[in-house]
């Protein structure tokens, strides 16, 4: 009996690790003002209303499909600009905005203000949501 107490433990705590992990990711959440994210900063042009940043790695499977998601979402609004970078290349901004995960998506306000950000690959409606949201 006394051998298996150390694997109940471990189960426990993987699974509640793997409940948090699953719930974790994905999920749009609003964050603190990091201050102003520029085109110098990203490379390219801001949407006129919303703009979408995801940070991507060459080898994420997620990261495609999370580009594909955004890049259908987005093609019929003119307003909303899809930027990816890659996380990779670009580690200074990685750092300043304390990307942990890749895809991670930064939503933007026409002014360059974080909003919100999903860790994970998000769903169709949470993005819609979101771009909602800003407004």
């Amino acid at each position: 009996m006394e051998s298996l107490l150390p694997i109940a433990i471990v189960l426990v705590i993987a699974t509640a690790f793997g409940f948090w992990h699953n719930r974790s990711r994905g999920k749009v959440v609003v964050k603190a003002d990091k201050g102003l994210i520029t085109l110098a900063m990203i490379g390219a042009d801001l949407g006129a209303r919303v703009t979408l940043l995801q940070f991507s790695s060459a080898f994420c499977g997620p990261c495609r499909a999370t580009r594909l998601l955004i890049e259908d979402v987005t093609a019929k609004m003119s307003d909303v600009a899809h930027v990816e970078v890659d996380a990779e290349a670009n580690l200074e901004l990685v750092r300043k905005l304390d990307i942990r995960s890749t895809p991670t998506t930064l939503f933007l306000d026409s002014r360059g203000h974080e909003i919100g950000r999903a860790m994970g690959a998000p769903k169709r409606e949470q993005v819609l949501q979101a771009i909602a949201a800003i407004g």
